[in-house]
């Protein structure tokens, strides 16, 4: 008998299903081998976006903690291709006023 494939989708499918005809939570994640706050966070997914939220969600960054602001960036990159030959130091010292961050 072959294996049966089934994707995570379709897991997290049976299990708001099941859950929703009556089973408990606990059973359940204990069945699925998933945590009680996985399980909590599934339902919670489901309910706010339905099949759509069940659905795996990116795990990119909202923003760069350390991303210089785009006007910048493009002034640095600007100078940099003006004046091959300077550093970040010399950049940074005041060579370029539009540069420098709060």
């Amino acid at each position: 008998m072959p294996w049966k494939k089934r994707s995570v989708m379709d897991e997290r499918m049976r299990f708001v299903i099941r859950l929703k005809d009556g089973e408990s939570m606990a059973g359940l994640c204990r069945e699925f081998g998933i945590s009680l706050k996985t399980g909590y966070k599934i339902l919670e997914r489901y309910e706010t976006g339905g099949m759509e939220g069940l659905s795996d969600r990116s795990r990119r960054p909202v923003r760069y903690a350390n991303q210089l602001p785009e006007a910048v960036e493009a002034a640095i990159v600007r100078v940099r291709r003006e004046k091959p030959h300077w550093g970040a130091r010399k950049i940074a010292s005041g060579c370029c006023a539009s540069c420098r961050t709060p």
